[in-house]
């Protein structure tokens, strides 16, 4: 039996979903604050992402509940479960980064490092796009 884990972290946005919704669909705004794709908010749209290091990587949409769920395949392997929550004058973003298989090594070793990078780099960078867009 494969022990498979995720990862989820949460970042709130100063601004309202649409806007964290549009920084998550759009594929100019995904590509100023994680990697370049052709992102769309279809269910079924196969896609890649221009991933530094890694290259393209393959993604398929699997929901769509616009503006407070989406969700993709990434690599054929994880799933990314994006989340949106109103909160306030803002958004409560949670991303659930699941599927490690954490009896392979290469997946442990994703696992223990991807949450810290969603937590501290990538997030916080989609925060700043979106806060950036919005008037105050």
């Amino acid at each position: 039996m494969t022990l498979s884990a995720a990862v989820t972290v949460d970042q709130f946005v100063a601004g309202p979903p649409e806007k964290v919704w549009q920084a998550l669909t759009d594929p100019d705004r995904i590509g100023r604050w994680w990697a370049p794709g052709d992102v769309k908010a279809v269910v079924g749209h196969e896609f890649t992402l221009q991933m530094p290091k890694w290259g393209a990587i393959a993604c398929v949409v699997t929901e769509v509940v616009e503006p407070e769920r989406f969700v993709y395949t990434f690599n054929g392997a994880w799933t990314l479960t994006w989340t949106l929550v109103p909160e306030g004058r803002g958004t409560r973003l949670v991303l659930e980064h699941s599927g490690f298989d954490l009896d392979d090594p290469q997946g442990r070793h994703a696992f223990e490092n991807m949450g810290p990078g969603w937590r501290d780099h990538v997030l916080p960078r989609l925060a700043r796009v979106v806060e950036e867009g919005v008037e105050q």
